[in-house]
């Protein structure tokens, strides 16, 4: 009813009067919690945009691998035109098929809890939708700064975007028994997952001061930002902070996750590793020391720490949960998930993918022998979407609209590498003029297709609107998957019943 009441109100809300005693966003400071920001006005001076706005204490130091705590205050007013620092990781420039508008380019630092809103808004109170994006990169990497990430595409079309950093790796997802005992919750891990809610927090507590609505917000995120949306919708700590998700190439039915035990027992290996003897050690390294694998003093080899959320009844109960019932958009990319326009599978490599599925890799054999190995990978994609609806729909009530991406993103070997994972975000986000790509006037109006979609599914939990071809949900047509970009039409999610059948008993099993 929240969603069909503000859909009927919509075209009033945005073009409504401003009251003369409301101050305009880029006239004066904005308070939030820890004090005064300035923003500047973006590349179309009709956005408003905040860059770098500290929503939690650096963790740094003892704060290092704990729950984020309350934003240090500061005086006077903070100027917000410049991105903060992101999140420890490795800076790489491209890393193909992903060129520059896809990755990091900002300094690093543990102290990188910040994020930033681009506003539409003139004055706090309009009530504008909100659109909060959280970033992939396999939880190792990533940063609300990527250009392709920029919120003003989505901004131009009436909604204030944000996006934020949350601590990847080592620092995001690190456990260990210590950790755990010194915990009020006995829990460690998940730090990622709990800066993305405290972020959340501060978007309910501050969003209105820029002219967003805190009753409105919907999450979104894409790879590893997906698999983190799946988490948020499970976590009771996040339930009421948004409203709907958006959850692009990364399902829960694929999701790494481990239990509290079995990850603090890589934790204690991880420090005998390091040769570390207490907590207060593993808090005095460095980065470059926890992320080496060389020889630890121990002589123990050395190895990475695994990115992966925790099951611990605190931040995350079991998978698959559904706390948050929420109107939910979620797909999968043509070319990703193993499928290639130009498949050149080995026989060795076809093996690994069957065996995917256990006991249940003769029947994929059966049904998709070698020649046919890239049809079978890009069903899977389709049918884990499908299969996470069709479970959700057991304890949810909520629509779920699912998508398959099957348009080639141009430029570098794009025949290559074709609609890959991650392709469809210029096109979603309206961020085409961050990427140096020979887009044609056909990629223009796909990006005005599909960033609409996503603007109407933001303000009002359902994707379709005026000029649109019709998307049904998954309860409205059962079976069914809406393919956009070149082909935007509703097709099956499985070529026949048999493949429908075997996944949705393979996907029910993880």
């Amino acid at each position: 009813m929240r969603y069909l009441a503000f859909a009927l109100t919509l075209a009033a809300s945005l073009h409504a009067p401003l009251p003369a005693s409301r101050p305009a966003l880029n006239d004066k400071p904005v308070r939030v919690e820890g004090g005064l920001v300035s923003g500047a006005p973006g590349k179309d001076a009709s956005i408003i945009v905040f860059k770098g706005i500290p929503f939690a204490a650096p963790p740094v130091g003892d704060l290092r691998w704990r729950e984020p705590k309350p934003v240090v205050p500061w005086q006077g007013t903070r100027k917000a035109t410049e991105f903060g620092a992101s999140c420890m990781q490795n800076i790489v420039d491209v890393l193909p098929p992903w060129t520059h508008e896809f990755m990091t380019h900002t300094a690093v630092s543990e102290d990188c809890l910040f994020l930033n809103v681009w506003t539409p808004a003139k004055a706090a109170g309009e009530k504008r939708p909100v659109y909060v994006y959280i970033y992939g990169g396999a939880n190792t990497s990533g940063s609300g700064a990527v250009p392709i990430y920029d919120g003003e595409g989505l901004a131009k079309k009436g909604i204030v975007a944000v996006t934020m950093n949350y601590r990847v790796g080592i620092f995001g997802f690190f456990t260990h028994p210590e950790l755990s005992a010194e915990s009020e919750h006995h829990v460690s891990g998940n730090y990622a997952l709990l800066d993305l809610i405290a972020g959340l927090k501060w978007v309910h507590n501050n969003i209105a001061a820029f002219g967003g609505d805190p009753g409105r917000v919907v999450i979104g995120g894409q790879s590893a930002g997906s698999w983190n949306v799946h988490s948020l919708i499970a976590s009771p700590l996040a339930k009421g902070l948004f409203h709907a998700a958006i959850a692009q190439s990364g399902s829960s039915v694929s999701q790494s996750s481990r239990t509290l035990a079995e990850q603090e027992q890589a934790g204690v290996k991880f420090a005998e590793s390091k040769g570390a003897h207490s907590l207060a050690d593993l808090r005095k390294m460095s980065y470059q020391d926890l992320a080496t694998r060389s020889a630890g003093a121990t002589g123990v080899a050395q190895v990475r720490f695994p990115a992966a959320t925790v099951v611990d009844g605190y931040v995350q109960p079991a998978f698959p949960a559904f706390v948050s019932d929420v109107p939910t958009l979620t797909g999968s990319n043509k070319d990703e998930s193993g499928a290639s326009p130009h498949p050149s599978i080995t026989e060795e490599a076809y093996a690994r993918q069957a065996q995917r599925y256990g006991p249940m890799a003769a029947d994929y054999v059966r049904l998709y022998p070698l020649a046919a190995s890239n049809e079978g990978a890009r069903d899977a994609a389709r049918m884990s979407t499908y299969v996470w609806a069709v479970n959700r729909a057991k304890v949810a009530k909520t629509k779920v609209f699912t998508y398959y991406w099957d348009h080639t993103l141009p430029g570098p070997e794009s025949d290559k590498y074709g609609a890959f994972h991650s392709s469809e975000i210029g096109y979603v986000m309206n961020t085409l003029d961050t990427a140096d790509r020979p887009f044609t006037a056909e990629d223009r109006k796909i990006a005005e297709m599909m960033s609409n979609y996503w603007a109407n599914f933001i303000r009002t939990g359902d994707p379709n609107g005026p000029g649109l071809p019709k998307w049904p949900s998954v309860q409205e047509q059962p079976g069914m998957t809406m393919e956009l970009g070149d082909n935007t039409a509703v097709i099956p999610a499985a070529a026949d019943p048999a493949k429908v059948a075997f996944f949705q008993k393979a996907f029910s099993q993880f």
